[in-house]
């Protein structure tokens, strides 16, 4: 997961862009003959739209984006913690 891109795609995309892209994505990781390689590139590019999905809820429950960010980076580390 890239902050980056995800605050990227958070600012520049709706929620209904987002999800149409994971479902997308999604369906590609099903293809039969698909990579190893091919699967964690998928795979690290729906973790990012997932985590920009997560601050676009959180901006839109009051949080400034700055700490929609913080808090959703802080979740994710203390999962990796686990």
């Amino acid at each position: 997961m890239k902050l980056p891109v995800i605050r990227h795609l958070q600012r520049s995309s709706s929620v209904a862009e987002i999800t149409a892209a994971i479902a997308v994505l999604e369906q590609a990781s099903e293809a039969p003959l698909i990579k190893d390689e091919e699967l964690d590139v998928i795979g690290e590019l729906i973790s990012n739209l997932c985590g920009a999905l997560e601050v676009h809820q959180l901006v839109a429950g009051g949080m400034t984006e700055k700490d929609a960010c913080n808090t959703f980076m802080k979740k994710v580390v203390e999962s990796i913690d686990r």
